[in-house]
């Protein structure tokens, strides 16, 4: 059984800094692709940007481009989300997603393209 938990959310004023971790169990996380996502209140969840296998590829929704940097460390099983010059409306439960070990990347941005999911993390960010 494939686990993922979150980590590293909280309260930060505009313009700062927050790391999410997302730490995964079972399953083959090196072979997985890993994706991110939000949801804030009343709204559908969103996609935040995604990851490949290695790591080399990434995509990432407009909002977030030069602001949220994904990475990964297959060693330690673990994602991590960078968000940095954060806004308010950056407000939203987080979470990161694994899609199937050996699905090819294609930069997946559905969540109908991921198999297991964390709990999601609370970030808010005040004015």
């Amino acid at each position: 059984q494939v686990q993922l938990v979150e980590s590293g959310g909280g309260l930060v004023q505009a313009g700062g800094s927050l790391r999410l971790s997302c730490a995964v169990s079972g399953g083959s996380f090196r072979q997985s692709v890993m994706g991110w996502f939000r949801q804030a209140p009343g709204k559908e969840r969103e996609f935040v940007g995604s990851i490949s296998w290695s790591g080399a590829r990434m995509l990432y929704t407009d909002s977030v481009k030069g602001r949220f940097t994904i990475s990964r460390d297959n060693a330690k099983n673990t994602g991590h989300l960078q968000m940095d010059s954060l806004k308010p409306e950056d407000t939203a439960v987080y979470y990161c997603a694994a899609a199937r070990s050996g699905a090819a990347y294609g930069g997946q941005s559905k969540t109908a393209d991921y198999d297991y999911w964390g709990q999601g993390t609370q970030v808010t960010v005040s004015a």
